[in-house]
């Protein structure tokens, strides 16, 4: 097999049509000269390091928080979005406050629902080239930007008791199996998951068992890190019912 034919610049698809070929994967077949790596590569490093401290810096004052996760495409119309709203406002009623992705959709149903309820209202953006920007409802001095996904995870899960996982797509999975990994890997604290949505999320779940736990990619004792529940009151009783097992007190 012969080997694949860099710099070149274009692409011919099956059908033989001339297409560019995406900058980023271009740029990944190119040779970096030592400045080029010292210059872009090693400064990188440096940025990811404020990410990190100035993330550390501003959330290690939040006190205990429930993070909720879902897409940024639901419009207020949506039951979903009301929902969250719900769920957020009644999170904030037990004691937490609330980390969202800061942008629209559920994220802003989520920090809506944290002011309403005059709790804790934390956005962790991410800087994207569409759907992403800030929501009107995040305390000031709460409201974070960031470039890279890996280290915006890190908040979520550093400093979340909880997560509330609404219906969402890819970035919504995303965040979802990160802090599956992570429990089921002994990583972080048993915190509860909670899924919102019995039928939007049943197909995974099926999946999960059917698959998954089929082929002994997982263990039984794996599908228990997660609860599904229907109804805003179910989601923050679970949450609930967890922390009084443990008599945790929360302190705003």
């Amino acid at each position: 097999m012969s080997k694949i034919q860099r710099g070149k610049g274009t692409t011919r698809a099956n059908a033989g049509n001339e297409q560019e070929i995406d900058q980023k994967i271009k740029r990944s077949f190119t040779e970096k000269t030592w400045d080029e790596t010292i210059t872009k590569d090693s400064w990188m490093v440096f940025k990811i390091m404020a990410e990190f401290v100035d993330g550390y810096e501003k959330l290690a004052k939040i006190g205990p928080c429930v993070s909720i996760f879902g897409s940024a495409r639901l419009a207020p119309e949506n039951e979903y979005y009301q929902m969250a709203v719900d769920i957020a406002e009644k999170i904030t009623e037990i004691g937490f406050g609330v980390i969202t992705g800061g942008g629209p959709g559920i994220m802003e149903a989520g920090n809506k629902g944290a002011r309403n309820g005059g709790g804790k209202s934390i956005g962790l953006n991410i800087e994207l080239p569409f759907e992403q920007h800030f929501n009107p409802y995040i305390d000031k001095g709460f409201s974070m930007d960031f470039d890279y996904f890996f280290v915006r995870k890190v908040m979520f899960v550093k400093y979340s008791q909880g997560f509330i996982v609404m219906p969402g797509g890819f970035g919504t999975l995303d965040e979802l199996t990160e802090a599956i990994t992570l429990i089921q890997t002994n990583k972080i604290g048993k915190f509860p998951i909670v899924l919102v949505g019995s039928k939007f999320w049943g197909g995974l779940l099926e999946w999960f068992q059917n698959t998954l736990l089929e082929n002994g990619l997982i263990s039984e004792q794996d599908l228990s890190l997660y609860r599904v529940v229907d109804t805003a009151e179910d989601a923050v009783a679970h949450i609930k019912a967890f922390y009084d097992k443990y008599t945790v007190n929360v302190n705003f």
